[in-house]
């Protein structure tokens, strides 16, 4: 390993050259000042980097003057590539993030990585940090064949236990120090309150395992499960955060019934210093590869596996899209939804959960008639996903298309409810909707009123 003191030093148009194939780091543990030097430097061309979801300050990395020079291929999109991801100046790369370290090993195979990292611990290891998902996987990559590991150690980064790097495959190391990007907490409104009570009220228990992101209704939910009085739950996420962390201090995370003793996530973020400081070599957490914590058979071994997720849009088949607004226009990425709403059925006790408002913050109805055309979908008609919105939890468990159709709709805000209900009732494609109606709710229907 070389320990450089200028950027400049380890990326550079000789050891990046034309024709390289590099899976960068993100999230928290974006290298930024890897990134800024990548796209600064103009005689570095011909190359493709792959990322999930970058933060910080990455300079000008998705100008189109450097997309003309750098094939970006975008995992899940964020903030800085969006732009050009739907102006074509970057592509979208197609992957669940369980399958990122498969593909990074067998497919796509990287020659470079970036990372951020900290460390050594006493045995020479460095931790990704707060950021594993495909990285082990691309390391791995490189590793095999002969390529290049560039990371910067970022004082402000915390040691998370797990998944390490040993300071015998990193090739050039950097010493950097700047605050770690924030995941801002915003405080629930009453119809994320709403959803929270109804989820925490029909499905969770003592002993659940929990996954669920960022967002009003994650804390929601913690806030719930604290009200509640809910104890030795377990964590095994792809995703951790301060909601997350709320219940780990309190004591209600044990992880009691899991075949460890620690929290499993794969991606950490936090709202703030304190958050990641908190992470510091911390036994209560455990970083692992995205290829462990989403995949489907691992996710089906925890007890009562509840996967909270949200999403764009929901139809009146139970289509769910969370990625894109119609078939080009990307907002986000496949990420691991799919991955936790599979594998959440197939665990014992477990339940798979879309939880959103019914309406955007303009008004508009995110239940829909069909799904836009050409969209991609996380879940289709045939996957057996609880949704929840303010008004009520629809579970399609038992139900033919038409009871589906008629309990998805009571799922609106009461407006479109009618509209689509008038649509259901007056199509000849369904069979005998009104069936559906053994009184009310609907067949698969709790309103929020019943878990009050």
């Amino acid at each position: 390993m070389k320990v450089v003191q200028r950027i400049e030093d380890a990326v550079n148009a000789t050891t990046i050259q034309k024709g390289s194939i590099i899976y960068t780091a993100g999230n928290a543990a974006t290298p930024q000042v890897i990134l800024r030097q990548l796209a600064d430097d103009e005689t570095i061309t011909d190359i493709q980097v792959l990322s999930v979801l970058l933060l910080g300050n990455i300079g000008k990395l998705f100008a189109p003057e450097v997309t003309q020079r750098i094939t970006h291929r975008v995992i899940f999109n964020g903030p800085h590539s969006r732009e050009a991801m739907n102006t074509g100046g970057a592509s979208y790369q197609l992957i669940h993030l369980s399958d990122i370290g498969r593909q990074m090993r067998n497919y796509v195979k990287p020659n470079v990585v970036f990372l951020s990292v900290q460390g050594p611990d006493n045995g020479g290891n460095y931790s990704y940090g707060t950021t594993v998902e495909g990285c082990k996987g691309a390391v791995d990559s490189v590793k095999a064949n002969g390529g290049k590991i560039i990371v910067e150690r970022n004082a402000k980064m915390p040691f998370v236990l797990g998944t390490t790097v040993h300071e015998s495959d990193i090739d050039f190391l950097i010493d950097t120090d700047y605050h770690l990007p924030i995941s801002p907490v915003h405080e629930p409104d009453e119809r994320a309150r709403k959803i929270a009570r109804i989820i925490t009220e029909l499905y969770v228990q003592d002993g659940s395992t929990l996954q669920y992101g960022i967002g009003e209704v994650p804390e929601a939910v913690t806030d719930a499960i604290i009200d509640k009085g809910i104890k030795d739950l377990g964590i095994h996420t792809e995703l951790f955060a301060d909601a997350m962390r709320k219940l780990v201090e309190k004591g209600i995370v044990t992880n009691k019934y899991l075949d460890f003793n620690f929290s499993t996530g794969s991606i950490f973020l936090a709202k703030d210093k304190f958050g990641y400081d908190w992470m510091n070599f911390n036994s209560s957490i455990q970083s692992r590869p995205a290829d462990f914590t989403n995949y489907v058979p691992n996710i089906a071994r925890m007890p009562k596996m509840l996967a909270i997720n949200s999403a764009i849009g929901v139809d009146l088949h139970s289509n769910v899209w969370a990625d894109s607004l119609n078939a080009t226009r990307i907002y986000s990425g496949i990420g691991g939804q799919a991955d936790f709403l599979r594998g959440s059925y197939l665990s014992n006790g477990g339940v798979p959960i879309i939880a959103m408002k019914s309406t955007t913050s303009k008004g508009s109805s995110k239940i829909m008639m069909k799904c836009p055309e050409g969209i991609t979908t996380s879940a289709i008609a045939a996957d057996p996903v609880v949704i929840v919105t303010e008004q009520g939890a629809f579970d399609p468990r038992g139900c033919n298309i038409a009871e589906h159709a008629v309990g998805i709709a009571y799922l609106a805000e009461e407006s479109c409810r009618e509209r689509l209900l008038k649509y259901i009732y007056e199509s000849k494609e369904y069979h005998k909707p009104q069936n559906a109606l053994n009184g009310k709710p609907p067949k698969g229907f709790t309103t929020y009123d019943m878990v009050k």
